[in-house]
């Protein structure tokens, strides 16, 4: 590490190097390993020199397995971003590139082109950050402080003073931090947030904390059997216990530390996870099946951090008061017993484990029936007797109560008889030192504090382990999405830093034997289908229910994989362009009931396919689209126009105003090829002739999907 003050001409990488900046970035923090850096390392950075990086360093992050997201700071917080925003890559004005490792204190840590990581202070990066703006207003500053005669240190402060006032609406952007993607390895996701050293560090804090509280009880305890105690003893005793406060108040930090940064990690990781479920994993499960996955959701974070706290501070208690039961005036014979004791309790853990897993299963059945009975009340009020509304009910009760009855007996036994039958057992384990003749006192102190502590430890043991059974239940129905996550498709670094290729010929659109199959069923949807679709062709796709209208259209946007057969845009298949620029080629409208209106403003809605915040170019647009929909008077009647809060707990749309946001969300992605799954069934004539006119008029290759 070599320390600066002031930037030098070396700190910053030249902005034709930005590619080799971020691969040196992702190999320095152990991202990448250096040869597969080197191997997807994508072209160097297109543009001008001031121009934002945003579009191209999302693609080339995604080709090394990295996220970046691009932030604006306000130029009275721009201290703050660049102190809190590494690692990250930050454009500067004079067009070189800042690689931001981290922080260190109030100086930043920069890796520079020639591999060295610098120590700068953050007020000139800062400085060198907003010199563009700073250089509209500096005139004018400079001329007041030159009329006011200001000197030195006073005229320094004065013109940061004046140029924070003058700028205080200017946003700052150029800087992208980097991160790991949720769907990457979950240790190196924990590693990389510091929780390792925040495991470690509660570790040894409670380790050195309970080995004085041990101390402190065993100088008290040799005192109290010697039949006197003399001064010397209580203030050892007083010593080592005030000795290990600061222990446990280090391990009660690293402890919270942890839960929150797993927490934190976790729960982003079964967000991602569930939005990357597809359509068929979703349809056709019950509303009780997705309540009953979020509620396991909820609480797999709270059984597991607590779970796992509880089991390793009671193992830790156990395995020292084993060592000390070794030493102790029982000899190794009082420590087989512990360990014995230490197998009883994870039997009865198994055998928890098992009772809490049939238990759950028939808690959850009863949720499903609850909850879709609810759903469909009505039709059974009308169709089913009344007589018999509760048979169901009945049926799942009874295994859930005889779960229940054997499930709570094996947690009594595990959670209460297994600490009170070790204390039993260890001060009879004692027995033979306290009649032996010529004990040691020390010794004997030693095995009944050690055997009083194994007690507790066997109370956090017992509870931890029924915690993480908890957890390991919760896993069964949450670890679909974490395992999900996973799915987040990398595009490859060369092909989507090159982005849309002008020169392309041939089909825009292709479907070469094209097969399909849904999961659970036997027969195939689509089988050998061909498809060929020019630039400029509009396209009309008709056929009864279930013909497979919807999974072509699905299969097309690359929102399912088919089973056989080859799909290209421009003579590229998906593997090669990867997600995000599939995405940009051909965008889709759903059927209504697969798509959603989400509650947040209407502009949100509308802008989900483009960059956020949104621009002011895009608002426009947005609202121009809305006018042609005809959605022109729903815009006049919100009081907030696109900043509207619309979805279930705000401003009610009709079915057919839903329809034309779903249509206007398609056409806003900009895609030159876009396809219309029935959108324009829930539409009156009038409205269909000036949807579909908007359509004809925005999109280069339009495909609708309808009826015949």
């Amino acid at each position: 590490m070599i320390e600066r003050r002031d930037p030098g001409p070396d700190f910053a990488w030249p902005r034709h190097q930005a590619a080799e900046a971020l691969a040196a970035l992702a190999v320095h923090l152990h991202w990448q390993s250096a040869g597969r850096a080197l191997e997807t390392t994508p072209p160097a950075t297109p543009g001008d020199a001031g121009a934002p990086l945003d579009g191209w360093l999302a693609r080339a992050a995604a080709g090394l397995g990295l996220e970046a997201e691009a932030v604006e700071a306000s130029y009275a917080g721009r201290e703050s971003a660049l102190l809190g925003g590494g690692p990250a890559l930050l454009g500067l004005p004079a067009g070189g590139v800042l690689a931001l490792v981290g922080r260190s204190g109030r100086r930043l840590r920069i890796l520079t082109p020639g591999g060295r990581v610098l120590r700068i202070a953050v007020e000139p990066v800062a400085d060198l950050w907003a010199s563009t703006c700073e250089s509209s207003v500096t005139g004018t500053v400079d001329g007041l402080l030159d009329s006011s005669g200001a000197q030195g240190r006073r005229r320094r402060r004065a013109r940061r003073v004046l140029l924070a006032e003058r700028l205080a609406g200017v946003r700052l952007g150029n800087l992208h931090l980097l991160r790991l993607p949720p769907g990457s390895s979950f240790p190196r996701q924990m590693r990389r947030a510091g929780l390792d050293r925040a495991l470690a560090g509660f570790v040894g804090t409670y380790l050195m904390g309970y080995l004085l509280l041990l101390g402190a009880w065993w100088a008290l305890g040799v005192g109290v059997l010697s039949g006197h105690l003399v001064p010397d003893a209580l203030v050892a005793w007083g010593l080592l216990l005030l000795g290990g406060i600061p222990f446990r108040v280090a391990g009660v930090w690293a402890m919270a530390r942890l839960a929150v940064g797993f927490g934190a990690l976790l729960k982003r990781r079964l967000l991602v996870g569930s939005l990357e479920l597809s359509s068929e994993e979703v349809r056709g499960q019950g509303a009780g099946r997705f309540l009953s996955r979020v509620l396991e959701c909820e609480d797999l974070e709270a059984l597991t951090r607590n779970g796992g706290f509880l089991a390793l501070a009671g193992g830790i208690e156990l395995a020292l008061s084993g060592t000390a039961l070794g030493f102790g005036a029982g000899g190794p014979m009082h420590g087989g017993l512990l360990a014995l004791w230490c197998l009883l309790c994870l039997v009865l853990g198994g055998r928890l484990l098992h009772l809490r897993y049939a238990w759950t299963v028939s808690r959850l059945r009863l949720t499903h029936d609850l909850i879709d009975g609810l759903v469909g009340h009505r039709t059974r009020l009308a169709q089913e007797d009344r007589e018999r509304w509760h048979d169901g009910e009945d049926r799942l009760l009874a295994p859930y109560h005889e779960a229940s009855r054997r499930f709570d007996r094996v947690k009594a036994w595990l959670v209460s008889a297994v600490p009170r039958g070790w204390l039993v057992l260890g001060l009879v384990g004692l027995l033979p030192g306290f009649l032996a003749a010529g004990s040691s006192r020390g010794r004997l102190a030693l095995s009944v504090v050690a055997t009083l502590t194994a007690y507790r430890g066997f109370g956090k043991l017992a509870e931890g382990l029924s915690h993480l059974a908890g957890a390991w239940i919760a896993w069964r129905e949450a670890g679909t999405l974490f395992h999900a996550a996973r799915r987040t498709e990398i595009a490859p670094a060369a092909l989507s830093a090159l982005g849309p290729r002008p020169g392309a010929t041939g089909a825009l659109l292709e479907a070469v034997d094209l097969s399909f199959c849904h999961p659970a069923r036997d027969h195939a949807v689509l089988d050998r289908c061909q498809l060929c679709v020019e630039p400029g062709a509009r396209v009309l796709i008709e056929g009864s229910s279930g013909s497979g209208k919807s999974t072509l259209a699905a299969l097309l946007a690359g929102l399912a994989a088919p089973r056989s057969g080859l799909i290209l845009v421009d003579g590229l298949d998906r593997n090669s362009l990867g997600p995000e620029a599939w995405r940009r080629q051909v965008a889709l409208a759903p059927q209504f009931h697969e798509n959603h209106v989400f509650t947040e403003t209407l502009a949100f809605n509308l802008l989900l396919g483009r960059p956020w915040p949104p621009s002011a170019a895009d608002l426009a647009e947005a609202r121009e689209v809305c006018q042609e929909l005809g959605l022109g008077d729903l815009l006049v009647r919100m009081p907030s126009g696109l900043q509207q809060i619309v979805g279930e707990s705000g401003w009610q749309l009709s079915h057919g105003e839903r329809s034309r946001l779903y249509m206007a969300r398609a056409l806003l992605q900009g895609a030159p090829t876009v396809i219309l799954d029935e959108s324009f069934a829930a539409l009156d004539p009038e409205n269909l002739d000036q949807a579909l006119d908007c359509a004809l008029r925005r999109v280069p290759t339009l495909l609708v999907i309808a009826h015949p």
